[in-house]
């Protein structure tokens, strides 16, 4: 009386299992239905006075008093800034040269992009 195995789906095995999932699911129902009808409201407890809040409060109003450092924004004159542009100092009172404008520092840097560029196109770099 042994049964060999087979290359169709067992019936009977799978009818076990339905069976099974199906005792399953009733017995979560009838939990469900005994946890509804048994559970007694619990009363909340009351809120907790909020500590945090009162303690953020005194550190707002002490931030408050706390007096705050002065910025000193000033703004210089054309001329000021004109003569600051023509004759920068230096620390030991000699004059420095004049500072190179944009244009003559953007036109220097395409030169020296086409320098490496080339030279790169030689294998050099």
């Amino acid at each position: 009386n042994m049964k060999l195995g087979g290359l169709g789906p067992d019936y009977e095995s799978i009818k076990e299992k339905k069976q099974k999932l199906r005792q399953q699911k009733e017995y979560s129902k009838q939990i469900n239905e005994y946890n509804m009808k048994n559970i007694i409201v619990v009363q909340r407890l009351p809120a907790k006075p909020q500590v945090a809040s009162v303690s953020r409060q005194k550190a707002l109003e002490y931030a408050k008093k706390i007096p705050r450092p002065k910025t000193f924004i000033t703004r210089q004159s054309d001329q000021e800034v004109k003569e600051e542009r023509v004759l920068p100092h230096a620390p030991n009172g000699t004059s420095l040269p004049q500072i190179p404008s944009l244009e003559s520092l953007w036109s220097r840097h395409e030169k020296e992009k086409e320098a490496v560029a080339a030279f790169k196109a030689l294998h050099i770099l």
